[in-house]
């Protein structure tokens, strides 16, 4: 997909005419229809500009990959809002940001370093318990952060709840099996739905 066709995707997913994003630049229309046949590139400035009135990555604009996520939005959030433990909470908002979804909570696991594997099998090895102390330790830093798979007309994002923000991305390749990595994050969908 071209720079265009990207701009002209993400325009229309926002519900915006080529009059209408030309207007919130600060733009002729022109430009924006020539950005969108690929005769024209816009600046950085208004690079960082689409990006958010489209709510895209700058990144998924200008790579010719097509496995970045699609979009990026990064919101504050305020917990107290809402009624509940902790976890209620977070389930909560994300029913709030995606109302008509399939939402499933997903466990996740940071990829042990090959010297984290080898320290996790002498010490489970060592220890009547077998502890795996390098995977409790990645991830007690984690403990704000909750993890969904929510799926909705045919699109799917990975959305994750800290106690500050809520940040969704569109995955730009589907995951159909229960479990699935992105990055250095093992994920592991729950066979229960967010209510």
């Amino acid at each position: 997909m071209t720079l265009g066709e990207k701009i002209k995707e993400a325009r229309k997913q926002a519900g915006l005419s080529q009059e209408q994003l030309s207007e919130k630049l600060g733009i002729s229309r022109s430009a924006v229809a020539k950005w969108e046949i690929d005769r024209g590139i816009p600046d950085v400035d208004n690079l960082k500009i689409l990006s958010q009135l489209l709510g895209v990555s700058i990144d998924y604009l200008l790579d010719n990959g097509e496995d970045l996520e699609k979009s990026v939005i990064k919101e504050p959030i305020d917990l107290s809002r809402y009624d509940g433990s902790h976890r209620e909470k977070k389930n909560l908002c994300v029913r709030e940001k995606f109302p008509n979804a399939k939402i499933h909570p997903l466990l996740a696991t940071t990829k042990l370093t090959k010297a984290q594997r080898i320290l996790d099998n002498i010490l489970g090895f060592c220890t009547p318990a077998g502890f795996q102390i390098p995977r409790i330790s990645n991830d007690l830093k984690d403990l704000d952060k909750q993890y969904y798979l929510a799926e909705q007309d045919g699109r799917q994002f990975l959305v994750l709840v800290t106690d500050e923000f809520i940040v969704s991305r569109e995955l730009s390749q589907k995951q159909y099996d229960g479990k699935f990595e992105i990055g250095d994050i093992k994920f592991t969908k729950c066979t229960y739905e967010v209510k």
